[in-house]
């Protein structure tokens, strides 16, 4: 299935997140039902050195199909010879990233440096296009700062080079993760283009995600953040979007903890593991009673045998009690969606 029909079906996606969408993520991300999935961001550069940790990004199993691998750099051919690399990898499309914000990435010209010269994005979308036979996606924010918020630009400048869909981030680079995203600059990118728009920022319930599906227009939603807190999110948003009725509220935390641990473990070294699993088990418990000490606790552990111990007693409980909103948590509000 091509990735813009599986958008039709599910508009519901998966926001690539750095240290997050990971290999053993996005495939327990597929089976909580989210829609196509993208790699964390994947360094063209790299590809082009042949760097084995790069190369380990861009690892997928069939189950996360379709999946696109995101790419960022600031030249053009090494972008161009990254995406065939992916291509020849086996992924399903290829995603550019003009949307990252982090200064390491933004001083080479890369990410939402991008914004800034649109002729050289050309090239870029060019260059890429015209080197893979599989579609190009490009993931975007609103401009470089409010006074050069050029989204409808570079959504034409897509749609001319033959680009998929456009991923549009409801801030400027300038914002970072500050202050809220401008939705109803994203409605007004939708109501310009010619392509698909996939809105994306500050969804952080299924509510959310269908009234802003509703509201905009866009052809589908990413959700980043909102799926740490409830990995539910993209299941129940579905669920609501076809008007049909959210599967059961009784939600097995300690289940669904230890089937992410299982991917985790499959995928990553004892050290790793470690981190994902303090990361996601300090996530999933926002907004339950005893949360803070849980997570206090978390991070005092000496091994993963404790971790697992930790997480499964705390999760045992939490099954039917309501969560509370807890959207504005420094720890939550991070580089995320």
């Amino acid at each position: 299935m091509s990735p813009t029909d599986a958008i039709k079906l599910n508009p519901f996606i998966l926001a690539p997140m750095a240290g997050i969408t990971d290999h053993a993520f996005r495939s327990f991300m597929k089976k909580l039902e989210t829609s196509v999935v993208v790699t964390e961001l994947v360094s063209a550069n790299g590809i082009e050195y042949k760097s084995e940790r790069t190369m380990k990004l861009m690892s997928y199993d069939e189950s996360q199909r379709p999946i696109g691998v995101q790419l960022f750099g600031e030249e053009p051919e090494i972008l161009a010879r990254a995406a065939q690399v992916a291509e020849s990898e086996g992924c399903d499309f290829i995603d550019l990233n003009f949307g990252c914000p982090v200064p390491k990435v933004v001083k080479k010209g890369a990410g939402s440096a991008m914004l800034k010269d649109p002729v050289r994005l050309q090239q870029v979308l060019a260059a890429v296009k015209g080197a893979v036979k599989i579609p190009v996606t490009i993931k975007i924010r609103t401009g470089w700062d409010a006074n050069s918020r050029n989204a409808v630009e570079i959504t034409n400048i897509a749609y001319n080079e033959g680009i998929s869909w456009v991923a549009i981030h409801g801030r400027t680079r300038a914002q970072g993760y500050s202050g809220t995203a401008d939705w109803n600059f994203i409605s007004e990118v939708k109501s310009k283009s010619k392509l698909p728009i996939i809105g994306n920022g500050d969804i952080i319930t299924p509510q959310q995600a269908v009234f802003r599906m509703k509201e905009s227009g866009c052809d589908g939603v990413m959700i980043g953040r909102g799926c740490l807190k409830n990995p539910f999110i993209f299941m129940d948003a579905l669920s609501l979007w076809k008007n049909e009725p959210i599967k059961s509220m009784n939600r097995d935390y300690v289940s669904i903890f230890n089937n992410l641990k299982s991917e985790i473990v499959s995928h990553c070294d004892e050290h790793i593991t470690g981190i994902q699993l303090r990361k996601f088990a300090a996530w999933f418990s926002t907004g339950y009673s005893g949360a803070a000490q849980f997570r206090k606790n978390l991070f005092q552990t000496k091994s993963n045998e404790e971790i697992i111990l930790l997480a499964n007693e705390f999760f045992a409980n939490i099954s039917n009690i309501e969560q509370e909103d807890t959207s504005q948590e420094d720890f939550l509000m991070g580089g995320h969606g």
